[in-house]
């Protein structure tokens, strides 16, 4: 059945008529392709960041979901009220009856103008909880991001024993079980200013209204204090499962697809947990008190899931940049290791570059280099397309038969966006919260910055459909950019390094100067400020946007055909690496002709 383009007629009822037709090519989709709950998430705590601000990266490795930033404003609601819960296609695939897609998560007014688009079907709420008078602005992405307050969060996907054995109902959304991940952090984007607030928040409404999905790892921090909350669906009757942990200052956290949080402590004052934890773990013979203290990621999980070393591997990387003192071996036993720790002190603290430029790693120069070997073809690209031969789900799984994997690296083909969220607590909030954003895959991004007093979003931002190639969005300036380079990786990507380099400073100098204009504005009128944050950061924008975009049709003459063109000279012929060449039919091709002697 054809899906009509935004504007048409298509009618919410024909949705729920065709729904069990989407319900199951969802479902083949989600086992078919794994790539789509796939990410990596970090925070550096103001100890271990060069300028003392606080930052939390994402990169959002849906493929072809949901690419837009858009802004919810801050809202005043009657005492009394509700608001309505929403489905999140992201956590296990669309369900058209709700009207969320993984290429438009949400549709209606709920949201503020961004969202609304009267002609298309209304995203329907699974249900209801209490609302409050007065709600904040934030960022909003496939899940929430970052809020006027400077509260901010990241996201990873997880594996867990509930969301592979468990009954399908169970795991269903439902009026027992009406949150994701993603709606948890917009609910506490919503209310909260601090991490440990949004942590306690987010538990009570799991404990209270129930979690459905899949596991999942969300980084919650503000300017001075960092947490970590991991959760899982819960068993049978349970509405769900999770633990939380604080970040110590001057460490770094990492995730990559694995439960991250292991032993909890009663007496520890820097855990926070569900009530049904103990009780659940005990029922379920996951966990006896004789055994010590509970594992979280043993009680809860499989360990790592897609293939050994999915999310390990990301892990020993990241830790490996931080802190090559520490001399991480990349191998370990199983899945369970406990060779990383939660989190690490870096050798050396980190500029927001350095924190930017951990989610464009490929392995370079290590064992793993992805840029090296046949895979990566005649021009070192270190992007391998997945197929259905590869790992999908948890690796734990017993039917699955795993042949072969490739490494999964930071920067992969399939990221939708990523970020890197700033908070300085030495400024006021609308000012001293940054919330820098690419689309695309992180090493060919340039990223971008919005300030969190802003209150709009440049338009080719928050223009996204993944079904339909254009060329007022973002998404799809940078996502044509990247796939151009593949055709000649070594050359090509040396441009965009260069381009986006270039770019990034110029961004981090304008910020600077904003930083100080705005200031003297707020002290002011803080109205006046916030109009020049708006202005900034939407003409910045504006301008990365219009700038890549004429610089991909440089690209596209620069190495069309294969050669090197510049103005004046065209087709330079470059031709292929000789060792490269040397591993082809080339050498024994027709250089005579003599019919060549079999070998």
């Amino acid at each position: 059945m054809r899906i009509q383009k935004k504007g048409s007629a298509f009618t919410f009822r024909k949705f729920r008529q065709a729904g069990m037709v989407f319900i199951i090519f969802a479902g083949l989709m989600l086992f078919l392709c794994p790539v789509c709950i796939a990410c990596t998430t970090t925070i550096v705590t103001p100890g271990a960041s060069e300028s003392g601000a606080m930052f939390v990266s994402h990169s959002d490795d849906g493929h072809l979901a949901d690419a837009r930033l858009m802004y919810v404003p801050a809202a005043d609601h009657k005492a009394g009220s509700s608001r309505p819960v929403y489905y999140d296609a992201v956590s296990i695939g669309e369900l058209p009856e709700y009207a969320s897609f993984t290429y438009c998560r949400y549709t209606g007014t709920s949201r503020g103008p961004d969202y609304e688009n009267p002609g298309a079907p209304q995203t329907e709420p699974l249900g209801y909880i209490p609302q409050v008078v007065h709600t904040y602005a934030y960022y909003d992405g496939n899940y929430g991001i970052m809020n006027e307050h400077q509260l901010m969060f990241g996201e990873c996907t997880d594996g867990s024993k509930t969301d592979t054995n468990i009954e399908k109902e169970e795991r269903m959304p439902g009026p027992k079980r009406l949150f994701y991940s993603a709606e948890l952090a917009r609910v506490a984007l919503e209310r909260c200013k601090t991490s440990k607030d949004a942590v306690k928040l987010m538990g009570d409404l799991i404990d209270t209204y129930g979690y459905y999905g899949t596991g999942e790892t969300l980084p919650v921090a503000d300017p001075k204090e960092a947490w970590v909350i991991e959760m899982v669906p819960g068993p049978k009757d349970v509405p769900g499962l999770w633990v939380a942990q604080k970040v110590p200052d001057g460490e770094v956290f990492v995730a990559a697809n694995e439960l991250r949080i292991r032993e909890i402590d009663p007496d520890n004052p820097n855990q926070l947990y569900s009530r049904h934890l103990y009780s659940t773990a005990e029922a379920m013979d996951w966990w006896k008190p004789e055994d010590g203290k509970l594992d979280w990621l043993r009680t809860v999980s499989k360990g790592e899931y897609n293939h050994p070393y999915y999310s390990l591997r990301r892990v020993w990387r990241l830790m490996t940049k931080l802190a090559p003192s520490r001399d991480f071996s990349p191998w370990v036993e199983d899945g369970f290791t406990k060779a990383y720790p939660f989190s690490i002190k870096p050798d050396k603290k980190l500029a927001r570059e350095d924190v930017m430029a951990l989610h464009r790693d490929h392995y370079e120069g290590t064992e793993f280099d992805m840029t090296k070997g046949v895979a990566a073809g005649p021009f070192g690209c270190p992007y391998r397309i997945l197929g259905p031969y590869d790992a999908g789900g948890d690796v734990s799984d017993p039917s699955k038969k795993l042949e072969g994997a490739w490494e999964r690296p930071l920067s992969v083909y399939y990221c939708t966006y990523v970020f890197v969220c700033e908070g300085r607590s030495s400024l006021p909030d609308p000012i001293g919260g940054v919330l820098w954003f690419g689309n695309g895959k992180p090493s060919e991004t340039c990223f971008t910055p919005f300030y969190v007093g802003a209150t709009a979003v440049a338009d080719p931002y928050k223009t996204c459909d993944a079904r339909y190639f254009t060329r007022d969005s973002a998404f799809w300036t940078f996502n044509f950019v990247e796939n151009w380079a593949a055709l000649n990786y070594k050359h090509i990507h040396r441009d965009i390094e260069s381009k986006r380099n270039q770019m990034e400073r110029e961004l981090g100098d304008a910020v600077r100067e904003m930083d100080q204009e705005a200031l003297a504005a707020y002290k002011k009128d803080p109205e006046k400020a916030r109009a020049l944050l708006t202005e900034f950061s939407v003409s910045s924008a504006n301008d990365t946007f219009t700038t890549w975009q004429a610089f991909g049709d440089l690209l596209v003459a620069k190495y069309a055909d294969g050669g090197l063109n510049y103005p004046g000279k065209l087709n330079i012929e470059m031709g292929y690496p000789k060792e490269w060449r040397d591993t082809t039919s080339w050498p024994h091709g027709p250089i005579k002709y003599d019919k060549p002697d079999k070998e």
